[in-house]
């Protein structure tokens, strides 16, 4: 396998408009490696995925997708030419609008197909195996807004899966699943993982991260700590990073005490 990453920040902070953001960001995804971004609500993590995307302005360091690097103050990132899948916290989908399971996934291809062209036997066969990864095919003619919401979830997952990306972004996607939903989504990743697909995904709760991840990140509105997580996955990075606030520790919300507590 490539060992070469598909993904690698050097000093990079991405800055929305109105001041706030994320910095200090230094970050290398190999093939098959799953990172997990660690760190509370509003430390920035959403705008570190929507920073790779190209969707918020990076103000400082590089980036780099495979061998193409580019500056801070560069177009935006090709990342949105199907090298990159995301899976976002909330999706715009209306869970009543007519469309199957196989429709929502078959989006996943669009980006692809340029103008007045339709789908082909290459895209139906990816949106076939994007919904059997995701343990969904005996309902792909099924309407969407018929799925609970743990496979609304994962039929999400397939559209971003069907591009064939190299590198997958999930933003906190284990959020209100029940147990059946998160194991399922787990499994997935591992599938993935061995397929060679990188993955980053936010969250915090720090078992999923260990029972997926291979890396963690913490960050809180900069880079705090990085590295395998049997080294940062600590108490120390723990309390520095949410301090004061409610994390998940084996499906537990505890609120982690700061360091003069202990």
């Amino acid at each position: 396998m490539n060992d070469s990453p598909v993904l690698r920040l050097r000093g990079a902070a991405f800055t929305h408009p109105g001041g706030t953001g994320v910095s200090g960001l230094d970050l290398d995804i190999a093939p098959g490696e799953a990172v997990a971004l660690i760190g509370p609500n509003g430390a920035g993590k959403s705008t570190l995925l929507k920073g790779v995307l190209g969707l918020v302005p990076r103000t400082a360091g590089t980036i780099e997708f495979g061998a193409r690097t580019s500056d801070a103050g560069a177009g935006p990132s090709h990342a949105a030419n199907g090298m990159v899948g995301f899976l976002p916290q909330s999706a715009d989908l209306d869970p009543d609008f007519p469309i199957s399971v196989e429709q929502v996934v078959m989006q996943g291809r669009y980006r692809g197909l340029g103008l007045l062209r339709w789908p082909g036997r290459a895209d139906r066969a990816a949106v076939r195996d994007a919904l059997e990864t995701v343990g969904l095919a005996e309902l792909a003619k099924r309407p969407f807004g018929e799925l609970s919401g743990g496979q609304r979830q994962r039929g999400l997952l397939a559209r971003a899966l069907a591009s064939d990306p190299g590198l997958l972004l999930l933003d906190e996607p284990f959020n209100g699943l029940d147990q059946p939903n998160r194991d399922a989504l787990v499994e997935t990743l591992r599938a993935l993982k061995a397929r060679g697909v990188a993955v980053l995904v936010s969250t915090h709760d720090l078992d999923l991260a260990r029972r997926v991840c291979d890396s963690v990140v913490f960050v809180n509105r900069t880079q705090l700590a990085s590295g395998p997580v049997d080294d940062v996955l600590t108490l120390g990075n723990v309390q520095e990073c949410f301090e004061g606030v409610e994390v998940e520790i084996d499906e537990h919300t505890l609120v982690v005490p700061g360091h003069e507590g202990h």
